[in-house]
């Protein structure tokens, strides 16, 4: 079953909502990333305050996959990082709060089986964020 219709099933039984379901494809386990439409969308939606906390919700489960579920971590960086310097300013506080939890995938591994290092993404990702985040006006500059 291709993984779109699998998605979709899985948004229709867990009854995920619009702002949800755009999180659950930006971090898809497909191959490419998000598209910066997908990631502009979710940014607008974090001034909505319901919307908000379902988006970051949803990326802080993300942020808890491991071994073959790697892109979704990735993926799920990558959109922080994005929604830190176009989002609301909530999102970036809310990362501040829970800067362990970034902080905590610097050590993240997966060795995918073709012997490769795939969790260097992720670990590399990760350290940028705490970075950014540490940097009160690089993050100023960023938004």
């Amino acid at each position: 079953m291709p993984s779109t219709i699998r998605r979709q099933m899985k948004n229709m039984v867990n009854n995920y909502s619009d702002a949800e379901k755009k999180v659950r494809e930006a971090t898809s386990n497909d191959p490419w990333g998000p598209s910066s439409s997908l990631m502009s969308e979710i940014a607008d939606l974090t001034y909505n305050v319901v919307a908000f906390s379902e988006i970051m919700n949803m990326i802080w489960k993300r942020l808890n996959d491991h071994g073959k579920n790697w892109r979704h971590v990735y993926k799920a960086l990558t959109l922080l990082d994005y929604l830190i310097k176009t989002g609301s300013e909530r999102v970036a506080l809310q990362c501040k709060e829970n800067i362990f939890a970034i902080q905590t995938l610097k050590d993240f591994q997966y060795i995918d089986k073709d012997a490769k290092d795939q969790g260097i993404n992720v670990r590399e990702k990760s350290k940028q964020l705490v970075v950014l985040l540490k940097d009160e006006d690089r993050l100023k500059g960023e938004r």
